[in-house]
């Protein structure tokens, strides 16, 4: 379970005290989805890198399953990242010099050993349609290609928790529109926590929960 509580974020500016996040509270099982929309400069990044315990907040709780990863030690902290969290991003930020299934075993290069891994990531790959691109290189790779990559990696450790910020803001409609149905099958196959941070309406309505940031509130 996430468990969101009264979080809030400000930030210094030459104007004074900016609040991004104001009282921002929720929470969300295994299996639900959730899209977070808003305009550009909204918070929504700056929620979901709270969310991905890569950003504190100024004052508030995040748990996930009873965790608050604010209160772990940094080395114990990026180990909770590396397993517990999948991240998906705009930018694929695919490593140009590997091949598909390198960049998909990244996550694996630090952390605990888990020798299914492997055999899970090409499970992935094939699961997202690229069993027979494993050993391309990114430039080989359609943008919608490109961003199965981000999310088959996303998924390798088996995060109870996956974000995404805009990850089809650099795709077109059919592209886009293949890639929310992949992450809608991940969560509903995996059980997995999903937020998605979209100023797309028509993506946003594939989630079964919506909710607009609004001055820093979550509506």
């Amino acid at each position: 379970m996430l468990e969101v509580t009264d979080l809030n974020k400000s930030y210094d500016s030459p104007a004074g005290l900016l609040a991004v996040l104001r009282g921002v509270t929720f929470s969300m099982q295994p299996g639900e989805g959730l899209a977070v929309m808003g305009p550009s400069g909204c918070g929504k990044s700056t929620l979901l890198q709270i969310l991905g315990a890569l950003d504190p907040p100024t004052s508030g709780l995040v748990r996930l399953e009873g965790v608050d990863p604010y209160s772990l030690a940094e080395p114990e902290q990026a180990q909770y990242r590396n397993s517990s969290v999948g991240f998906v991003f705009q930018d694929h930020c695919l490593l140009p010099q590997l091949t598909v299934l390198e960049n998909v075993l990244i996550p694996l290069m630090v952390g605990i050993e888990d020798t299914l891994a492997p055999q899970r990531a090409r499970k992935l790959l094939d699961d997202v349609g690229l069993s027979a691109r494993l050993d391309h290189r990114p430039d080989q790779l359609s943008g919608g290609e490109k961003q199965r990559v981000a999310i088959a990696r996303a998924m390798v450790r088996q995060p109870k928790l996956l974000l995404c910020d805009e990850p089809t803001g650099n795709l077109d409609r059919t592209n886009a529109a293949a890639v929310a149905d992949l992450l809608e099958r991940v969560r509903t196959t995996h059980k997995t926590i999903l937020v998605v941070a979209t100023h797309s309406q028509e993506i946003a309505a594939r989630f079964p929960r919506r909710a607009h940031l609004n001055d820093g509130s979550l509506v």
